[in-house]
């Protein structure tokens, strides 16, 4: 039987390795770089979010939100600081955002969790020495995917500079059929509903799309078909695939300097500092 292409431990023989690697280096960064914890951002328990600081004076510095992935149902925001690292490299203040996580939680909710992090950086990051006038956004996997949703196209601008997306899912409809089937059971609704390649995007937002070259096809795939589709609604779309890469250690790597997954995230930051 053919392995499931979207289940990440049969592709990535250190998958338990690359965790514990990024769970230890995310606790050295909470330690040593300044943050402020948990703080909400709606009323559910799982809308919190952390904000990490570059050291010296805050002032109307640039801003990143980061949405981390698991497949809508696993992992936290506090498996994720070390991202943080490079954000705060960069001059910008992070921002590390947790969700619910389903089965218990369904798409739409988790859809709206996110929106509502956005939502509270522009009202409040004035407060913390940030500029919501330079805000930027990535996400890994299914927070790539949930990442889409702060640039879409509204009556409102979407208040994004520029996005990275690294390894993510646009076509919510082959899920429905892979390991996810009896773990989350995405509906036809939600399918439907929550694909990206089905919205419409602000084309003042820049989008990096990011795949490991070791990823599976269905993220080569995907990552290509939704590179398209911005393009013809008028994005402007860097693709790069990232050498030597998977579907885990292409994400450690955005915590990492001198790694192009790492130096792509510090340059869309940079470009924002103007």
């Amino acid at each position: 039987m053919p392995k499931d292409p979207f289940r990440t431990r049969d592709h990535v023989a250190d998958f338990d390795d690359i965790v514990a690697d990024i769970v230890t280096r995310s606790a050295a960064t909470r330690a040593t770089l300044p943050m402020m914890a948990d703080i909400p951002y709606g009323e559910g328990k799982a809308e919190r979010l952390d904000l990490f600081f570059p050291k010296g004076k805050r002032s109307d510095l640039p801003v990143h939100i980061f949405i981390h992935g698991g497949y809508w149902r696993m992992f936290s925001r506090s498996d994720y600081s070390y991202v943080a690292n490079t954000v705060t490299n960069a001059g910008a203040i992070a921002v590390i955002v947790d969700y619910a996580l389903m089965p218990e939680f369904r798409m739409a909710a988790i859809v709206e969790q996110v929106r509502r992090a956005k939502q509270w950086v522009l009202d409040n990051i004035t407060d913390h020495g940030g500029d919501p006038g330079r805000l930027t956004v990535s996400g890994h996997s299914a927070g790539a995917h949930l990442a889409t949703f702060l640039f879409e196209k509204t009556p409102m601008p979407s208040h994004i500079h520029a996005a990275l997306l690294l390894g993510g899912l646009y076509d919510l409809k082959p899920l429905q059929t892979c390991f996810l089937k009896p773990l989350i059971g995405i509906t036809d609704e939600e399918a439907y509903a929550f694909t990206p390649m089905k919205r419409r995007y602000d084309a003042k937002t820049a989008v990096t799309i990011l795949v490991g070259e070791h990823e599976t096809e269905p993220f080569h795939q995907q990552a290509a078909e939704f590179g398209l589709r911005l393009r013809q609604q008028g994005s402007v779309v860097h693709d790069l695939c990232l050498k030597h890469r998977n579907h885990m250690n292409s994400v450690r790597d955005l915590g990492i300097g001198g790694t192009q997954g790492g130096d792509c995230l510090m340059a869309m930051i940079g470009r924002t500092r103007g």
